[in-house]
């Protein structure tokens, strides 16, 4: 009997949505108090910065997702621009793993906001939300992507919300904006730098979109549209976010939220926060199965190059999704849940993002060098990936010379 195949069915508009709702429900939601904790007043410089670094590795999955629209990603892309079996591998596990690790932060994060209206274990809402997730990856992409979609405009509304209600902190400041410039001294990069490291988290879903490049109409056109706009929009949201967070709570206050959306919220209205709690909730749930649908797809696609054991690349007839795969990463997940606190999650996550993102980049130049793209795709100038290498270098050296 034929092996099932996996079905094109994302346009850009759930190609963006998807990438949106991993990047913003990753993020900001769980670690705006964890960012502020470390660089304070200068945490809006701590994510522009950190979407700097981001933007040239984004250009480059877009031009590399266009050439090689596969599921297993960063694994074929590290394989035709170096040619080394084995590190393609590797990086391919490790880019999983990060994801997985995301997975589970952001399921630390649900626990925190589920806890603002219902009190239950953390551990059993854990594994709660990762079984439900489970079953809706296995269900079918369309159906997945569709949820995710719908989830993502829910958290956007929440980030409006929030954005909204701290207008007036954006128009009349109570803290002057000026607090918020560094003098740029050694030890106000430093934090800055330092921040910048744990911000990055937050701009992470937009190397996710390319996982499910088997899956996506049109991937030359659809991919550089979807990755631009997404990492556009969560920028501008973010910034004014981040503003709105310093003008409403000091930052002890921040440091301490466990369910740093619900006090804003609480402190500019003079609500419950029971909105916005069930918000954060959608938003964080749906970063999480995007994760997870993205680490699946890494393992699958591996598999099905003979690079993982076959177990991995089977697909169900019905659904038309990897099944085997799928009950994997949440396995893998919920152990990695329940034997790590949050900013160990996310630090582990970005540590092995940005190593991810060099060799991607460096594999960019090399295919840009030895070969010529095929009709269609966007091509980059060499001097952008290199950027990228740079870039990603300095912030891995900087933060562990810092930290």
């Amino acid at each position: 009997m034929a092996q099932a195949k996996l079905s094109r069915e994302v346009g850009v508009a759930l190609l963006l949505f998807y990438g949106l709702g991993n990047i913003l429900g990753a993020g900001i939601y769980v670690l705006v108090g964890k960012v502020v904790s470390i660089s304070g007043y200068y945490s809006v410089f701590a994510f522009a910065l950190a979407c700097v670094i981001a933007l040239f590795t984004a250009l480059s999955y877009m031009e590399l997702a266009s050439r090689y629209p596969v599921s297993a990603g960063v694994a074929v892309y590290v394989e035709e621009g170096i040619g080394f079996r084995p590190l393609s591998i590797g990086l391919g596990l490790l880019i999983a793993t990060a994801g997985l690790a995301s997975a589970a932060t952001i399921a630390h994060g649900f626990a925190g906001y589920l806890n603002q209206f219902l009190q239950m274990d953390k551990e059993l809402a854990i594994l709660f939300l990762i079984t439900v997730l489970v079953a809706i990856s296995i269900a079918g992409i369309k159906l997945s992507v569709i949820i995710a979609s719908v989830m993502t405009v829910v958290e956007i509304v929440g980030l409006i919300i929030i954005i909204y209600y701290g207008f007036d902190t954006i128009t009349t400041p109570k803290i002057p904006f000026s607090s918020f410039v560094p003098q740029f001294s050694f030890s106000d990069l430093s934090v800055i730098i330092l921040g910048a490291f744990l911000a990055f988290y937050a701009f992470l879903g937009f190397e996710d979109m390319v996982n499910i490049a088997e899956e996506v109409k049109e991937p030359s056109r659809t991919f550089p549209i979807a990755i631009t706009l997404a990492l556009a929009i969560s920028t501008l949201l973010y910034i004014l976010i981040v503003i709105v967070a310093l003008e409403t709570l000091s930052i002890e206050e921040l440091k301490r939220s466990e369910a740093p959306f619900a006090d804003i919220y609480t402190r500019l209205t003079g609500e419950g926060p029971v909105l916005i709690s069930l918000i954060g909730s959608f938003a964080v749930v749906n970063g999480a199965l995007i994760q997870m649908i993205m680490a699946s797809r890494i393992i699958y696609g591996m598999s099905a190059k003979g690079w993982l054991p076959s177990f991995f690349s089977k697909i169900s007839v019905k659904t038309k999704t990897p099944v085997n795969s799928t009950i994997f990463v949440g396995a893998v997940t919920i152990a990695l849940s329940l034997l790590f606190d949050i900013v160990s999650l996310a630090s582990y996550s970005s540590m092995l993002i940005l190593i991810v993102f060099t060799a991607v980049n460096i594999s960019l130049i090399r295919i840009k060098s030895s070969s010529i793209a095929p009709k269609g795709v966007i091509q980059l100038p060499l001097w952008m990936p290199w950027t990228g290498v740079i870039l990603n270098f300095f912030l891995i050296i900087m933060t562990l010379a810092l930290g």
